[in-house]
């Protein structure tokens, strides 16, 4: 018997209307649908593309808890590819749902690395939060030239200030807890009344500010955007 082929298939940032008609019709397809889902709560990943989900789907969540260091979340990703390898010996197709696209930040990309030697793939990408965040503010990321970086906000203050002093354009991702932090950081570069925040992109309740404005207390799924060149629609 032939196996089944797993899908990565982006979500997009939360707006259910920017999923891509691909991503919509394999979900609606599909009998066996993973998805990470944190300690507590609902499953963003699921919650974006549930009026697709069947409702005799079988579903494999992928319970990450959302807390530094590899492990335990190593020993999750090892208990779901063993689960999907399963439905794909059995011939069966699964669908992983992956907030953003599926290999830009994604948790995918670990069931990907165990799963890619054995297993057809394919890859369904999805709107990032990166272009939603831009799109909120209706600012442009970079222009001509210029060179994106793109910084976790985990990392230290030193190593981000090294490269925001070399970046043409900045976006920092993944900043949650370490919002007071950054927020003191821009402010001693100079940069807290160019730079912009924007949480919950895509969303009925997202935020878009300059970040000298934005609330000391962030959610995981903010960001910051910083353009250092001239306006790029004046010229």
């Amino acid at each position: 018997m032939a196996t089944g082929t797993l899908f990565g298939v982006g979500t997009g940032p939360g707006d259910p209307e920017l999923m891509t008609r691909r991503a919509w019709r394999l979900i609606e397809a599909a009998r066996i649908i993973a998805y990470p889902a944190p300690d507590t709560g609902e499953s963003f990943a699921r919650a974006i593309a549930s009026d697709a989900i069947a409702d005799d789907a079988i579903e494999i969540p992928m319970v990450v808890p959302m807390r530094t260091g590899r492990a335990p979340a190593q020993s999750i990703y090892d208990e779901a590819a063993s689960a999907i390898s399963e439905h794909l010996d059995a011939g069966s197709n699964v669908v992983v749902l992956c907030e953003g696209d599926p290999l830009f930040y994604g948790s995918f990309m670990y069931l990907l690395a165990r799963l890619k030697d054995s297993y057809d793939v394919e890859i369904v990408p999805g709107v990032t939060s990166l272009t939603a965040c831009a799109a909120a503010h209706a600012h442009p990321l970079v222009a001509r030239n210029d060179v994106l970086t793109i910084l976790p906000g985990p990392l230290d203050d030193l190593v981000l200030a090294e490269r925001i002093a070399t970046a043409e354009a900045i976006a920092i991702m993944k900043i949650g807890r370490h919002m007071p932090r950054l927020k003191a950081l821009f402010s001693r570069l100079g940069l807290a009344d160019r730079a912009l925040y924007v949480s919950h992109a895509s969303l009925g309740y997202q935020r878009n500010l300059r970040l000298q404005d934005a609330p000391n207390e962030a959610p995981y799924f903010s960001m910051i955007l910083l353009y250092k060149g001239d306006d790029p629609w004046i010229r």
